[in-house]
């Protein structure tokens, strides 16, 4: 999965093994440089999936170091992954 992150914007695309594509971009509260990362799609999954909460937040450094994603009202929860080279 990549996911390309601009001030406002985030997109995301996937593609299987038949190389079809998906794409869709959704709004988000983001004013920093733009980054290309990808991640293996399970691991997102599997975050999102110990996730009851509608917001997440997701803290990247640059598209070479892992993602930290957070819930705003829930300090304790904290999950890492890494990314993938795309």
């Amino acid at each position: 999965m990549r996911l390309n992150i601009d001030p406002g914007t985030l997109r995301v695309a996937s593609n299987n093994a038949e190389q079809e594509e998906a794409v869709d971009e959704l709004d988000i509260d983001y004013g920093g440089d733009s980054i290309e990362i990808g991640f293996n799609v399970t691991y997102l999954i599997d975050a999102l999936s110990n996730m009851s909460q509608d917001m997440v937040r997701i803290d990247l450094a640059d598209s070479n170091s892992s993602a930290l994603m957070t819930i705003p009202d829930n300090a304790t929860f904290k999950y890492v992954v890494m990314p993938m080279r795309i």
